[in-house]
């Protein structure tokens, strides 16, 4: 059974969660009094399916192999429920959102910036766009011949010198042993440093 539907089939299981299932029955008939993690338990278990011959875990895949054939006849009767289907079409009829603040103050304001700002306006942020499409095909076209691993090695991005800081409403400094903390509604004493604040 699946999450949403509940008559959809169990997903098969693979030979060594047979194992674990079957060890861990093992040891709660064993041991009835004693509480182990599962997840401590599932790591010892998984060392000791690595070590095993493969004469040992011919019992389990034979277990796998059975539950898989049954999981696929399962699957062949299975008929998804009409209200679990993904990618659900909305009905036309039904009322639309209205739209947020942001969206009716752009729609009342963008003829008056548009005027305001003419097309001449545009012209450098264009530019600077083009170039960073231009070093981007160059660095994705590089990325896909080199591969994953050796492309885009700058570091982790966060400057690796300490930029000299104060705080203007607590006198804070970046030298002084007594730190900023931040305070509610004032942006200026939560001082900010490579990423994080500085607590």
């Amino acid at each position: 059974m699946g999450k949403g539907d509940p008559n959809k089939p169990w997903g098969k299981m693979s030979s060594d969660a047979f194992f674990v299932q079957t060890c861990w029955e093992e040891h709660k008939k064993k041991h009835l009094d004693s509480s182990v993690s599962f997840t401590e338990f599932s790591k010892k278990c998984s060392k000791k399916w690595k070590t095993m011959s493969a004469k040992k875990k011919l019992k389990f895949e034979d277990m796998e192999k059975s539950d898989k054939a049954h999981y696929d006849r399962e699957m062949k009767n299975y008929v998804p429920s009409k209200g679990d289907k993904k990618g659900k079409k909305k009905d036309p009829n039904a009322p639309k959102r209205p739209p947020s603040a942001f969206l009716l103050f752009c729609s009342e304001h963008h003829s008056k910036i548009k005027s305001e700002h003419p097309a001449k306006d545009k012209q450098p942020y264009e530019q600077k766009a083009a170039k960073l499409k231009e070093t981007y095909e160059k660095d994705i076209a590089a990325y896909r011949t080199k591969g994953k691993s050796e492309v885009g090695k700058k570091g982790s991005g966060r400057p690796t010198e300490w930029i000299s800081l104060s705080c203007s409403s607590c006198s804070w400094s970046q030298g002084e042993s007594s730190q900023c903390f931040p305070i509610e509604d004032d942006i200026s004493c939560g001082i900010f440093i490579n990423g994080f604040y500085n607590v």
